[in-house]
């Protein structure tokens, strides 16, 4: 669709780095609060978002999420618990970090998550919502989604220490290091660390080590500065074929089965794909619609 021109702005793609959302969103209540990346589709229909309506926010369509004015990177459904995708490196933890804290003031027993990338280890934010947390005992999970770049740069490159997670650990919080490309791995972890904070212990922090396929976006081919063997590498981990072999080996489902849902998942797509772009645009009206500030 974007290279079709029929999406505006731009498209961060989420492909190998599925694991992460599916395994920490099915740890999770339906009330629960997440908050997220440039890369929120991923988080959105892990979440339980709708395929159709999402497809239609991306192609800035009236019938998305937000009416299409928020597109890409600002996807939000306040319904499922979905605050808002973030342009902003490490933008959506202040967000969870509030959301965490009205539900230790509510007593509601809700968690919050809020998903960012490497790069966001390395913001200002992530230290002073980590702190407030830690000392504040709140119901919030911080997921690194640690995909080897920060656009161009390696991540090592540019941030100190071997585990990241000892950073958590510091302030008092819980760290753990997970392979981002197993399912079962984040969901394991991520109930943990959910159930933890719903017993009033605090903040954790989970990195989830994966890797994006495509360039930082779907315009930047991704090549120069990673090799064809790095690709080729992550590659033969891709989390799908690999979770498809897991329940293959375990008797959970047959191949006939596997494909059904391949199938079923295809046309849905595709669906979603028809009904954004049958979706009118929105009129100019829009404009000062649904603001807090004009």
């Amino acid at each position: 669709l974007y290279r079709d021109g029929k999406m505006p702005g731009l498209a961060h793609l989420y492909a190998g780095e599925e694991a992460v959302a599916v395994g920490a969103c099915a740890a999770l209540n339906p009330d629960d609060y997440i908050t997220s990346t440039h890369r929120g589709h991923g988080h959105i229909l892990a979440k339980g978002g709708q395929p159709d309506r999402m497809m239609a926010e991306v192609c800035g369509r009236i019938d998305g999420y937000c009416r299409g004015k928020g597109g890409e990177m600002h996807i939000a459904d306040f319904s499922l618990g979905i605050l808002g995708a973030n342009g902003i490196v490490g933008g959506g933890l202040g967000i969870a970090t509030g959301a965490a804290f009205t539900a230790k003031v509510r007593k509601t027993g809700q968690v919050s998550v809020g998903f960012f990338g490497e790069g966001g280890i390395n913001q200002g934010i992530f230290y002073e919502e980590l702190n407030m947390a830690a000392a504040w005992k709140l119901p919030v999970i911080y997921v690194c989604e640690n995909n080897q770049y920060g656009e161009y740069t390696p991540w090592r490159k540019v941030t100190a220490g071997e585990d990241i997670t000892e950073r958590a650990r510091a302030m008092g919080a819980a760290g753990v290091r997970v392979d981002g490309n197993d399912v079962l791995a984040v969901y394991q972890a991520t109930k943990e660390a959910a159930e933890r904070a719903r017993r009033g212990e605090g903040p954790s922090l989970i990195e989830c080590l994966t890797y994006r396929y495509t360039g930082h976006h779907v315009g930047e081919p991704g090549k120069g500065y990673r090799s064809d063997e790095e690709i080729e590498e992550w590659h033969r981990r891709d989390p799908i074929p690999s979770f498809e072999k897991y329940m293959l080996e375990k008797g959970i489902a047959s191949g006939t089965d596997i494909e059904e849902i391949q199938e079923n998942v295809a046309q849905e797509i595709a669906g979603a794909v028809d009904f954004a772009l049958e979706a009118p645009y929105p009129e100019l009206s829009e404009l000062t619609k649904h603001v807090y500030v004009e």
